[in-house]
C-alpha cells in the first residue's frame, strides 16, 4: 500500500481526515499529545491483473508454518510450474509488495508469463504471502522491519520451506519494501540469493517519506499506529482510512497504477476483501507509521546495494509513472554500485501488477543473461 498524507498543526487535538466524494478521504478524531491534524489518503498499493479481472491459476498452493517466538503462523504460498517440462525447474522466489492489500495475486501474471517460456533453464516461481498480509495468518504482533527480514530468512533456508529444494540456486524477485529487505538480508550474509530483481524498489513508509523522522513525528507517529491497533477505534479508523471500495479505487488510480483505466471492479472488490480478513489492521499500521521501513536515509539505501556488488547479480525495474518521492528514490540507483542492471517500464507502484508483460520480459531477459542450464 501507499499512501499519501498531509500533517497540518492545528489548534485544536485531533487527528482529522476529511470526506468529499470526487476523492475519497475519511474523517476521524484522535486524541495527540500535541495539536495535529493529518489530511490522510490511505493508498494501496496491490493487487492482482492488468487487463481485466482474471489471474491464471497456480499450480499448487498450499500453506507453511513459520515459527516467530512461541507461535506458529500459517504462510500462505502458491506454486507456478511449466507441467510440460521434463527437466527439474530451478526456483524463482516472488514476494508481494508490502501495502494495506498486498497479495500474491500481483504476481501470479508474471509467474505464468516466465515459467511457460521455453529456454535453456526451466523456472518454478513460489509466491509467497507476507505474515500479517494477503492470505497469509494476521496476528497481533509488533510487526518491524527486522521481524519481516527474519521471516524472509527463515522461509528461505527452513528445510521444510516452500523452495528448501532451491540448492543455492534460488533468485529473489521483490516489489518495494519486499526488495528493500530482501537486498539488506542478502547483504548481512542472512540468505544468499544467486540473483535479485528490485521491482519498483521503496524503502520509507507513507508518512515518513513526506514528514520525516523527528522525535515530535516520531511520537505522533506511535499515537497512530497505537490507535490502530486498538480493538474499538482502531477497528473503525481501519475501516474509514482503508477498508472501503472508495478509497481504494481511490488510491488505485491516484498512483498504485499509472493508468486508471486498468483499475477494474474485480481487482477493487479482491482488495477490498483482504481488507476483512482477521486482524487485518496491524501490520499496516506498522507500514503506514514507517516501522517496516528496513533503512532511514537514501544513503544507507544505496549502501545495501552497493555491498552486493561483485557478489549477486541485482536488476532494478523502475516504474515510469511512480510518485513523485518514490520515484526518486528509484531514479537514485541508476548507475549506483552494486545495480547490475536499470530498465524502466510502464507503470506506477505496482508495475508487476499492471503491466506484467512488459514486467516478465525484462526479468526474463535479467535471467537469460545471467544464467545458463548448467546454472
Amino acid at each position: 500500500m501507499a499512501i499519501s498524507a498531509a500533517f497540518f498543526t492545528s489548534s485544536s487535538p485531533s487527528l482529522t481526515i476529511p470526506c468529499k466524494s470526487h476523492k475519497p478521504f475519511y474523517s476521524q478524531s484522535v486524541y495527540f499529545l500535541k495539536p495535529l491534524t493529518v489530511k490522510a489518503s490511505t493508498t494501496l498499493d496491490y493487487s492482482k491483473v492488468s487487463v481485466g479481472d482474471k489471474t491464471p491459476s497456480p499450480s499448487k498452493t498450499s500453506n507453511w508454518q513459520w515459527k516467530f517466538k512461541d507461535n506458529y503462523i500459517n504462510i500462505y504460498y502458491e506454486e507456478h510450474v511449466n507441467r510440460e517440462s521434463p527437466d527439474p525447474p530451478k526456483n524463482i522466489l516472488m514476494m508481494p509488495t508490502i501495502s494495506d492489500v498486498s497479495t500474491v495475486e500481483e504476481w501470479r501474471s508474471v509467474a505464468r508469463d516466465i515459467v511457460e517460456r521455453v529456454g535453456e533453464v526451466n523456472w518454478r516461481a513460489t509466491i509467497v504471502d507476507w505474515p500479517g498480509l494477503g492470505y497469509s495468518d494476521r496476528p497481533k504482533i509488533e510487526y518491524n522491519a527486522d521481524v519481516l527480514e527474519k521471516f524472509l530468512v527463515d522461509l528461505i533456508n527452513a528445510p521444510n520451506g516452500p523452495v528448501s529444494d532451491s540448492e543455492n540456486n534460488l533468485v529473489v524477485f521483490g516489489g518495494g519494501h519486499a526488495a528493500t529487505i530482501t537486498v539488506r538480508a542478502a547483504k548481512k550474509g542472512l540468505v544468499k540469493p544467486v540473483a535479485i530483481a528490485a521491482v519498483a524498489p521503496t524503502w520509507a513508509g507513507p508518512l515518513p517519506i513526506v514528514f520525516g523522522r523527528d522525535s515530535s513525528m516520531e511520537t505522533r507517529y506511535g499515537l497512530l499506529r497505537g490507535t490502530l491497533r486498538t480493538p474499538a477505534v482502531g477497528w473503525m479508523m481501519y475501516n474509514m482510512l482503508v477498508s472501503n471500495e472508495k478509497a481504494i479505487e481511490s488510491q488505485y488510480k491516484s498512483h498504485v497504477y499509472a493508468n486508471p483505466d486498468n483499475v477494474t471492479p474485480g481487482i477493487i472488490g479482491s482488495r477490498y476483501a483482504l481488507t476483512k480478513r482477521k486482524g487485518a489492521r496491524y501490520l499496516p499500521a506498522a507500514f503506514l507509521t514507517g516501522v517496516l521501513d528496513p533503512v532511514r536515509s537514501r544513503e544507507e539505501f544505496l549502501e545495501l546495494f552497493a555491498n552486493l556488488e561483485g557478489k549477486t547479480p541485482v536488476l532494478v525495474v523502475s516504474a515510469k509513472g511512480s510518485p513523485k518521492r518514490s520515484k526518486a528514490e528509484m531514479e537514485a540507483l541508476k548507475g549506483a554500485k552494486g545495480v547490475s542492471k536499470f530498465v524502466e517500464v510502464p507503470g506506477a507502484l505496482l508495475p508487476q501488477e499492471e503491466y506484467p508483460a512488459m514486467v516478465a520480459e525484462e526479468l526474463y531477459k535479467f535471467l537469460q543473461e545471467n544464467f545458463k542450464s548448467n546454472f
